[in-house]
């Protein structure tokens, strides 16, 4: 399993404007196979800032996904947008467990 967690921020005054893409992104990815998770999430307490979840069934899927055409839409959302600062960490594991 694949997971990424992190973050990317983007100017406060571009958030309302982001949302639509940012949608659509993740329910494209939440149909892709392989896709076990993917959430996008504004902080509460920092604006701008979002913080990013996705699980992956494995590097494959992960690797399918950075081509998939949805995937060409959003990075060109981010850079119109002034999307930056990505803090993104890549984590392999091999079993998740409930706390």
């Amino acid at each position: 399993m694949i997971v990424i967690m992190g973050t990317v921020r983007c100017p406060v005054e571009a958030v309302e404007r982001l949302r639509p893409p940012m949608a659509a992104v993740v329910a494209a990815s939440r149909a892709e196979d392989g896709c076990i998770e993917y959430a996008y999430g504004e902080d509460m307490l920092e604006p701008g800032l979002i913080r990013v979840c996705e699980v992956w069934r494995d590097r494959a899927a992960l690797d399918a996904h950075f081509k998939a055409p949805h995937m060409d839409a959003w990075r060109a959302a981010r850079a119109e947008l002034g999307v930056g600062d990505r803090r993104l960490f890549l984590y392999e594991t091999d079993r998740a467990e409930p706390i």
